[in-house]
């Protein structure tokens, strides 16, 4: 009888910040974690413990989170990407041009809210971001790219571009022009688990000094 009170609790809990699809989806996280409802999940993602997300959040199908992740504003990402501990992406900016940066409710009751700066991140697919990275501004994030720890992006980058620094910048491609445009062809991400399992041999080559992921 405790058991099952304990575990009708549990549902309870889980129903509060999924809806039935989402739990299908084999969606973990955290109780921990919080702003849960301001997230869509595309499926077996995972959400750890200290994770915090406001505004609107779209996670793709088997993105996992790190530690402590912190999301505010409009955010989407990808397929297939791994976000590191630490990590922070932010799409609003306070008032630069006007009299005063201050937008909280101490002020006016926070009716300068209204003059904050909304803007959009988009995150590609197979995006790698590494430790206490941040993520700022108007930012789009293409395929296979790598955010080196403790780097902070307020540009875009390009596509399969290592970037690291304050401010980011790039440091090199990971492949050749041509196994760029292969994998992009590829679309390996959209393909079904059936369809993965045909092209799995990929997955395991060096592409160093390779012009075709066909060699």
């Amino acid at each position: 009888m405790v058991m099952r009170k304990f575990r009708n609790f549990i549902k309870k809990c889980l129903y509060y910040f999924l809806d039935t699809a989402e739990i299908r989806k084999g969606v973990l996280f955290s109780g921990k974690s919080r702003g849960i409802h301001n997230v869509t999940f595309e499926g077996k993602n995972s959400i750890p413990d200290r994770c915090n997300f406001f505004g609107t959040i779209k996670l793709g199908y088997a993105t996992t989170l790190g530690y402590n992740n912190f999301f505010a504003g409009n955010i989407t990402i990808g397929k297939y990407c791994q976000i590191g501990a630490d990590v922070a992406i932010h799409t609003t900016n306070h008032p630069v041009s006007y009299m005063s940066t201050y937008i909280n409710t101490n002020l006016f009751k926070g009716e300068l809210q209204q003059l904050k700066q909304t803007n959009t991140v988009i995150i590609g697919n197979d995006v790698w971001i590494g430790h206490n990275v941040i993520i700022v501004g108007d930012v789009s994030i293409g395929n296979g790219a790598i955010l080196a720890a403790g780097s902070v992006v307020t540009k875009d980058v390009s596509p399969y571009t290592i970037v690291a620094g304050v401010p980011a910048k790039p440091l090199r491609k990971r492949f050749s022009m041509q196994v760029i445009s292969e994998i992009e062809a590829l679309k390996w991400w959209d393909k079904s688990e059936a369809e993965l399992e045909e092209i799995k041999p990929l997955f395991f080559k060096d592409f160093v000094n390779k012009e075709s992921i066909y060699e």
